[in-house]
């Protein structure tokens, strides 16, 4: 299954590296410690060669950085490819995306709210949730519309969240709710306010990236109307 383009770009854009390379049809990030998503190459058409793969693990091992490709599931000559030299797939991820104009968006007052720059306590969620300072930088890379959720629960910061838009697609990212907070509904009344936020700024769609093992927040999501229209994995070597 392959993405709608406008949410394949809005991908891209609303989390993006700090510099990107391209070894003819793949296209490599440089995260600079931020995890996989802006650290790895991609393909831009099904035309790369073998010698763009081995151009792409220069690049990589150029920025110091483990060579890692971000590969559709439906892509399966990369796959085959990759797995010829050696890689092996992990992280399994799925897009999902739902229309803003069938999601429900109430949310009970007072209790999630956004804003930005993000306030220091939704760093320091974001931090306890792995969500580290090289991960936060590529947020502020970011040049469209943006914004950060913070969640209250029993008059406290409990969760945060980030949404940008690009065209009519809005995504949210680094969705985190303190461990002591969690199973009593904040990330859904997190995600009605990223949804809101993504309406009342011109989007048509908010969709997101989960690992497919993270069968809580599938479930969420899907519970929410949201449906899978993507996905991929990461492939490196052990």
């Amino acid at each position: 299954m392959t993405p709608d383009p406008r949410i394949a770009l809005a991908f891209e854009a609303t989390w993006p590296a700090a510099e990107f390379a391209d070894s003819g049809a793949l296209r490599s990030g440089r995260g600079l410690g931020a995890g996989g998503r802006v650290s790895s190459t991609r393909a831009l058409s099904p035309h790369w060669t073998e010698a763009d793969i081995s151009a792409a693990e220069a690049v990589h091992h150029g920025w110091q950085q483990r060579p890692m490709f971000r590969v559709t599931d439906t892509d399966r000559p990369l796959q085959q490819a990759l797995a010829a030299r050696g890689y092996m797939a992990e992280t399994p991820t799925a897009i999902l995306s739902a229309d803003l104009g069938a999601l429900d968006i109430s949310r009970p007052r007072m209790t999630t709210f956004d804003i930005w720059p993000p306030l220091e306590i939704q760093r320091t969620i974001w931090a306890a949730g792995n969500i580290n300072p090289a991960r936060q930088a590529v947020m502020d890379r970011v040049t469209g519309p943006r914004t950060a959720i913070l969640g209250r629960l029993d008059d406290r910061a409990a969760g945060a969240g980030f949404v940008a838009l690009h065209g009519d697609v809005a995504m949210i990212h680094a969705l985190e709710v303190l461990s002591d907070f969690r199973r009593r509904g904040l990330a859904r009344h997190m995600m009605r306010a990223a949804a809101e936020w993504a309406k009342a700024n011109g989007a048509s769609h908010l969709a997101l990236a989960v690992s497919r093992p993270n069968v809580a927040a599938l479930a969420l999501y899907t519970g929410m109307g949201f449906q899978e229209v993507g996905g991929y994995g990461y492939w490196a070597k052990a």
